[in-house]
């Protein structure tokens, strides 16, 4: 049996959907880019969302918009894919890496309390595997000190914490809709936001500081060329193909999030007295949008092994990011150390069986 890690899924819907996209001869950034980040901006609870071409971009544009002085620091995690932290290096700014929790992996709001110097001008916070942060917590230091927070919210589509969906609770919200995310669209991300100047600015920077897109100039009575350039901006758009796929999977995302809930409940009920394996913590006031399903393994490396040649994929979700040679890496963050040394994602994905579920729990449970 082959068990892959992943794997995409798109509606017919969605597919039926490009293909209009396709003939109606406007394939860039148009009407159902916008139609799109009206439906998602809505979805989450928000007022905007900018259509983008990856969360890489969204996060990179959420540091921009913040305006802070080279050398700035910026408190994050290291337990996320790299593009969180590069995108505060592409803004000049230094990385200082706060510990996890040692049960979620989730960013640990009193480590975050301990780095704060009078460099410190923002926080990212990331939702590992889709289940949130102690919002309240760290929303309550960061305006105790006058700081913005950047939720990284790459994993969490709709994940919920205490009542509220991921994307509604502060002010910065970067999103990714690549092809293995829980709302696929080939790739693609968005930055949901609530204020009116902040949303006017961030879709000038995605297409290059121009002040008027392509769309807009010619849907009057004659082509419209002229327009202002008012800051360097960057080609971050999202475009219609993949808008027309988002719109198609966001009308399904409640009901494949309930179906990665189910699979996720069946490892934790195979797997929950089982010698040398620990459980990610889950607490009622949260809803993870089960992106990643991480256990705690001794001897992690031997059973990803043994999980191989049984023909079983797995996955590292992450390698501390303080060990890449770009970032100062902090030997006293104990928990991260252990979280990452000993994390196993197993698969997850919407063609994943019942069957296939139970056969990687037996394969775990059969020692390695």
């Amino acid at each position: 049996m082959h068990v892959p890690l992943m794997r995409p899924v798109i509606c017919d819907e969605a597919i039926q959907s490009v293909g209009e996209v396709l003939r109606s001869g406007w394939l860039g950034l148009g009407p159902k880019t916008a139609e799109f980040e009206s439906a998602f901006a809505a979805y989450v609870g928000n007022r905007y969302c900018i259509g983008l071409n990856s969360c890489s971009a969204a996060l990179h544009l959420a540091l921009r918009v913040l305006n802070l002085p080279q050398g700035s620091e910026v408190i994050t995690t290291p337990i996320t894919f790299v593009s969180t932290n590069h995108a505060i290096l592409y803004e000049n700014c230094v990385p200082v890496f706060a510990d996890v929790q040692a049960d979620t992996g989730n960013i640990d709001v009193a480590s975050v309390a301990s780095k704060i110097t009078e460099r410190t001008r923002a926080i990212m916070a990331v939702h590992l595997a889709g289940y949130p942060c102690d919002l309240d917590e760290l929303y309550a230091l960061a305006r105790s000190h006058g700081l913005p927070v950047i939720e990284d919210c790459a994993h969490a589509c709709g994940a919920a914490y205490r009542g509220k969906r991921i994307g509604s609770y502060g002010d910065l919200h970067a999103f990714s809709f690549h092809a293995v995310k829980n709302l696929p669209m080939g790739d693609g991300g968005g930055l949901v936001v609530r204020d009116d100047d902040l949303a006017a600015r961030l879709r000038r920077l995605r297409w290059l500081g121009i002040d008027k897109d392509t769309f807009g100039r010619v849907r009057g009575t004659e082509y419209n060329w002229n327009y202002d350039v008012t800051e360097v901006g960057f080609k971050y758009h999202m475009n219609d193909i993949q808008a027309a796929i988002g719109l198609a999977q966001l009308h399904r995302l409640d009901e494949d999030n309930a179906r990665r809930a189910a699979l996720v409940a069946r490892y934790r009920r195979g797997l929950a007295d089982m010698p040398g394996v620990r459980l990610l913590k889950q607490s009622d006031d949260r809803t993870s949008s089960n992106h990643l399903c991480c256990i705690l393994v001794e001897n992690r490396d031997e059973l990803a092994l043994k999980l191989k040649a049984a023909g079983i994929e797995t996955g590292v979700h992450f390698r501390r990011n303080d060990l890449y040679p770009m970032y100062q890496h902090d030997d006293s963050l104990v928990n991260v150390e252990a979280f990452w040394r000993s994390s196993l994602s197993l698969p997850l994905h919407l063609l994943l069986t019942d069957e296939q579920v139970d056969f990687v729990i037996a394969q775990i449970r059969g020692g390695w």
